[in-house]
């Protein structure tokens, strides 16, 4: 299935979060029933991966869940806009964040390492994004950076990555 943020699921083509149901998946977490409890509801295991399902019945991992920036009530998928800018020549290197913003709660901030002997704006970011992504999804903003930090198995630490813009606030979400 894949399932809104309530639980209920959607259909082909629309985003949510996977959940699956099988004999051979876990019944639960070693001594850890609250985090059981969320994670397996109605005997679904929510897997905290977003993905659809097309018309044809096939399964496209999309991003993580807990990623998902939520911009004045849409939900954007940061891989989906790094997508987007990763074609510009210009760009070696993109991630994708939320940071706070009073009016819409998020808002999309893409940090961008520029090619070696590349120069390019913001503003080019952002046109260039512009015709690949609808423009609730487009970066508000954008920060070049020398490199972006990952762990040894290549990951991009999104969370190192939020933590400037966070920095002081009780809660990682407005």
């Amino acid at each position: 299935h894949i399932l809104d943020a309530p639980g209920q699921p959607l259909p082909a083509g629309e985003v949510g979060e996977i959940a699956i149901r099988a004999p051979n998946v876990m019944k639960g977490y070693w001594h850890k029933p609250d985090a059981t409890k969320s994670a397996i509801v109605d005997g679904w295991l929510r897997t905290g991966d977003a993905g659809y399902f097309d018309r044809d019945g096939y399964l496209y991992i999309h991003d993580r869940v807990k990623d998902m920036i939520v911009s004045g009530g849409e939900n954007v998928y940061p891989a989906e806009v790094e997508n987007a800018i990763f074609g510009h020549p210009a760009v070696a290197d993109v991630a994708v964040i939320g940071v706070p913003d009073d009016k819409w709660g998020e808002a999309v901030k893409a940090i961008v390492v520029r090619k070696p002997g590349a120069s390019v704006t913001p503003e080019e970011i952002v046109a260039y994004a512009r015709d690949r992504i609808a423009g609730y999804k487009l970066p508000k903003s954008v920060d070049f950076a020398d490199a972006l930090p990952r762990n040894p198995s290549g990951k991009v630490l999104r969370r190192e990555l939020r933590e400037p813009y966070w920095e002081g606030r009780e809660r990682r979400v407005n």
